[in-house]
């Protein structure tokens, strides 16, 4: 049985590890996976249809711990314990849940300071007790006596004495005075480790195509005697096609990892394919997953040829590899044009699957061109990823040179 610490508006953990909120989905995995002996049963709940409506959630179904994050931005919005009898909890190192400390009301109180009235969820039949970051809730279900009395205000909400002996169904912990209005906070600077973060990507262009990245980074300070908060620094960095490898490394530092193509997979696409002499040497990516953003070098003038930028959701081969990319992408629109139907659109059918494996559970998607843009799109008509080529490069022949 897990033996965690509830601090009010931050987190739940222990000395080994802690899920806090405004914590990264990917990071929220790595901890489960690192302790997997321990935490065990693990489930992956989303919309599949709908992945930006519903939360995404990691319910942890041995220790009846739910974690909610944010559909967007993939942040951790709420921790809920929802089967208090599958851990032990604790607030300023004592204990207020375990197996010999029920969490009754009179404990809560004890252990958190003087109560207020309850507020009564007559659809629910629960009684909540919120604290600032903290809320508990109480079933109505194992006292003798419903409510008395419920007042037309505040929705239907009645506030009330909680009876004695009432016992917590439920826990939540989170951020501000409101649960049901609580977003995800900023991501907390223990998360950074070492890494930085895209907050948002532009992408630059003309009339034509694309030209390039402008990326606006979070990353963590270094500097003693200052405030937690002022260690998190804001940066802008702008990449464009043809930019160097040092250049690269210079705005965005060292990837996470260098991969290098075995094949090319659109040559296909290209005016004569079987005209092209095979390469010696082969294209590589600088893989940055917290910026969700891969840069494709050539292999012959290692300059910039191709950017991809994830969207990280739930239910394609790529998920949780990549942190979510925030992009904006500004489109051109001619007058009179239906790109529907207009021959420079290019639409393909893409299959994934592992060299080991060759079967993909989540299925095909569709890859669609435009405007020297590639949209994948998933089943769900929701956007995968977006790939960025570079203007094609201009022949110089013998005529010209004359002239």
């Amino acid at each position: 049985m897990l033996d965690l610490e509830v601090v009010p508006e931050r987190s739940l953990g222990n000395e080994q590890w802690e899920f806090a909120l405004g914590m990264p989905f990917s990071q929220a995995i790595s901890i489960l996976q690192k302790h997997c002996r321990i935490i065990k049963n693990v489930q992956v709940l989303y919309s599949e249809q709908t992945p930006l409506s519903h939360d995404l959630i990691l319910n942890l179904t041995q220790d009846g711990i739910k974690l909610l994050f944010d559909a967007t931005n993939q942040r951790l919005k709420v921790i809920e314990v929802y089967d208090l009898s599958k851990v032990k909890l604790k607030y300023c190192g004592v204990h207020f849940n375990s197996q010999t400390i029920a969490p009754t009301i009179e404990q809560i109180d004890q252990s958190f300071g003087a109560t207020h009235p309850g507020v009564y969820n007559a659809a629910e039949q629960l009684f909540h007790l919120n604290f600032r970051g903290l809320s508990f809730s109480f079933q109505l279900d194992s006292w003798n006596e419903a409510p008395k009395y419920e007042p037309n205000f505040a929705m239907g909400l009645a506030s009330l004495q909680i009876p004695h002996g009432a016992m917590v169904k439920r826990m939540h912990i989170y951020t501000g005075n409101n649960l049901q209005e609580t977003r995800a906070p900023a991501m907390p600077l223990a998360c950074f480790l070492g890494n930085i973060y895209a907050e948002c990507v532009d992408v630059l262009r003309d009339r034509a195509g694309p030209l390039g990245l402008r990326l606006r980074l979070l990353t963590a300070g270094c500097g003693l005697g200052v405030m937690t908060d002022s260690k998190v620094k804001s940066l802008e960095r702008s990449i464009y096609f043809g930019d160097s490898c040092q250049d690269v490394l210079g705005a965005l530092g060292s990837p996470h990892k260098v991969f290098y193509k075995s094949e090319d997979k659109m040559k296909i696409h290209s005016p004569s394919p079987h005209k092209q002499v095979p390469s010696k040497c082969n294209d590589y990516f600088f893989n940055y997953f917290t910026l969700g953003v891969d840069i494709l070098f050539d292999s012959t003038t290692h300059l910039v040829k191709k950017f991809v930028l994830h969207t990280n959701y739930p239910g394609h081969y790529n998920f949780n590899i990549y942190h979510r990319c925030d992009f904006k992408i500004p489109l051109v629109i001619k007058k009179g044009k239906s790109y529907s139907v207009d021959n420079r659109l290019l639409e393909m059918l893409l299959h994934r699957s592992s060299s080991a494996n060759n079967t993909n559970p989540f299925g095909s998607t569709f890859c669609f061109g435009l405007q020297r843009m590639i949209f994948e799109v998933m089943q769900n008509n929701h956007i995968a990823s977006v790939t960025l080529y570079g203007a094609p490069r201009t022949t110089i022949t013998l005529t010209q040179l004359r002239c």
